[in-house]
Formats: structure tokens, sequence, C-alpha cells
């Protein structure tokens, strides 16, 4: 599910001159504290795509002529390009106040094609702005706001009921806005070998969505969204072409990395879970803990170089690899003859085996060092 923050930009991403209220040279253009690291995570590691929605009263008009407002603003953009930040669209309304444009915020006009879609999660959307028609805006979308402004002011009943939280810290704001995602963990890991995106949700099981690039891979990574009871989403480019190495094992990097997010302080999780299954034949052991200290132990042995393609020899890397990232101490165990079913029975009982582990069962930290 797409998860969008539809952010003003004078005052919000850039300051906004008390003059005339307009950034229309380059000596106006300057960016507010925190911002491009802040817009940065917000979309790498949380996940979010940005939209620009702001009102340029007049644009085009003599009070307000065009070269004076885009030469600063494609400075603008060409700075946050440069840091990584992409806009998915920037909209503008270019009309006065006394006008009442459809377009103009408060009002929806700019923003009515991100209205009333099935693949947003409108739950995690806010509208980030200094002014309160930025909140309006929100109440008007059917989602949060986030007031960028310390002063005071008179709410009316919609600010009220639309507003989320009132800081002019780009820091507090993200620390917010990652907090309000739940138990979500986002990964966009990029090397010369791989280029994998992540996104997982412990308490939120939605369909997988899968592609490795190795089917039989994808499977059993399906096993773990199924019997864990979680919703997961892993996208891997790999160097296929050389072998399935750096795909498997930066996967099981990616994959523990974002459990160690989703689980931030691990607060009232069960922390420890274990689980043993059948699967004709085999039998299939996991314990793990959620210690913050990484050990891992294997007693897998396999009879077949690859199954389904997939190299046998890459199945405890990818543990392993899990291992080192999430923190956990994990031990699997599995003794049978068909080399298929002791895979899947591996995978099956490491998922049984997290479900329980990330239960929450209470609201102390579960540890009496204070600390995990």
């Amino acid at each position: 599910m797409r998860k969008i923050l539809f952010i003003d930009r004078d005052g919000t991403i850039i300051v906004e001159p008390q003059d005339n209220f307009q950034i229309d040279s380059l000596a106006k253009l300057s960016f507010l504290p925190k911002v491009l690291r802040n817009l940065y995570y917000l979309q790498n590691t949380l996940g979010y795509e940005l939209v620009m929605v702001t009102n340029q009263d007049g644009l085009g008009t003599d009070s307000f002529p065009e070269p004076d407002f885009w030469e600063p603003h494609n400075k603008m953009m060409e700075t946050l390009e440069n840091e990584g930040i992409h806009f998915k669209e920037v909209l503008i309304d270019k009309s006065f106040e006394h006008e009442n444009s459809p377009t103009r915020k408060p009002r929806t006009g700019l923003v009515t094609h991100y209205l009333n879609q099935n693949d947003i999660d409108y739950s995690k959307c806010f509208v980030i702005g200094d002014r309160l028609t930025d909140v309006e805006l929100a109440y008007n979308m059917g989602i949060k706001g986030i007031f960028l402004n310390n002063n005071a002011f008179e709410f009316q009943e919609k600010h009220s009921k639309a507003l989320a939280l009132q800081n002019a810290d780009w820091d507090v704001v993200t620390k917010f806005v990652e907090k309000a995602q739940g138990r979500v963990g986002t990964v966009h890991r990029t090397t010369k070998e791989t280029d994998i995106y992540i996104r997982i949700d412990l308490d939120r099981n939605f369909s997988p969505i899968l592609d490795t690039g190795i089917g039989f891979f994808d499977h059993m990574l399906e096993q773990i969204a199924k019997h864990a009871r979680i919703g997961l989403e892993i996208k891997v480019k790999g160097d296929l072409h050389i072998d399935e190495h750096h795909s498997i094992e930066d996967t099981g990097l990616a994959l523990g990395e974002a459990f160690r997010k989703a689980l931030g302080e691990k607060r009232g999780i069960a922390r420890y879970g274990h689980f043993s299954l059948p699967m004709d034949e085999t039998l299939a052991q996991t314990a793990l803990d959620f210690s913050g200290r990484p050990y891992f132990v294997w007693d897998a042995p396999f009879k077949r170089e690859k199954v389904g393609g997939m190299p046998t020899e890459m199945f405890e890397h990818f543990f392993k690899s899990f291992s080192d990232t999430s923190l956990c101490n994990l031990h699997i165990k599995a003794t049978g003859t068909n080399d298929h079913h002791i895979i899947e029975g591996i995978f099956k009982s490491f998922a049984k085996a997290i479900k329980m582990a990330i239960t929450i069962e209470h609201n102390d930290l579960p540890s009496t060092k204070g600390i995990l």
C-alpha cells in the first residue's frame, strides 16, 4: 500500500520571506533547518511518496511574474534531487484567495486524483504545512495534518479533528511520522551488486508482494509472511547473471534490518519464539531470541546441490545474514530425507517462531538489563 506526504512549500520546505511572502529571487531561497535530511529519510527509509502542494498567489500576473518564480523554484528542486529527494508531483495553484478557486488550498481540486484510491493507505498519509489551510486541507481529504508552526492559534473544530501534531522542528515531525507507522520496518539497500526494497508490517497481514528474481526463494519468503502473519513486501534487483549469492545474502541482511527497525525498543514483546513442526518425514525446529546479540546455530544437512534452482548452501547463509542484522539469537535444526521438505519446513517453523516472539504480551521491556 502506498503512503503519501502532501507537503506545503513556502514556510515548510523553504523559508517564507516576510516582505511580500514571495520567493522571487535566488537571494531569497533558503531551506528550513533539518528539512533535507528528514525528507530523505521519510522517502528513502520510511517509503513515503512526496507530493508538493502550494498556493502561489497570482503567479503569472504582474504581481508575481512567472520568471521570478521559476528560477528559485527550479534551483530548489535541483537541490532536492541532488540530495536524493524526489517529489512525485508538484501541484501549484496560481489563483488569488478572493477568487475561491476549487484548486486553491484548503480545497481539494489539486489533489482529487489522490482521493478514494484502493492502493493508498490513508491512515498513514499526512498533510504537512505551516498554515491552518494545510490542516484544513488534511481535514477535507480525510487524512491527518501536521502543523509546522509553533505559534498559538485558535483552532476551529475541523482543525482539531485533523490535527495530529503541531511542531516546527522537522526532527520531531519525522519521529512522529515514523512512530505513527506502527511496527513497520522499511529498508532500501543499494550496492553495486543488488538493489533491494523491503517493507514489513508486524501488525497487519497484507498479501505478500515478492519479486527476488528467484522463484523458489519467493515461495519460501511467502511462507514467512503467511505463517508469521505479517505484511511483507520484498523487491530485489540483483546480479543473477553472475549467480544467486548476492541477491540471497543481501535479502537476508535487509530483512533482518527491517525487523530490527519494526521492533524498535522491543517493549512488550514476548522476545522468545520457538516452534517445531513436521512436514511429512521432516521435522523442522526453530528457536530464536530477539536479544540484541546475534548468534547463529545451524544443523540441517542437504543431499542435493540445488532445490528449485536455488543452491542449498545459501539457506544457511540467508538465515545467518538475518541473525546478523536483526541482532537475534537463532537456532535452526531439521531432519529428513527430502530436501524440499526440509527447506520448506525450516521456513515455516522460522515463521511460527517469529510470530510467537513478536507477540505483544505486556508493557515492559523484556529484559532485566533495561535494554535490548
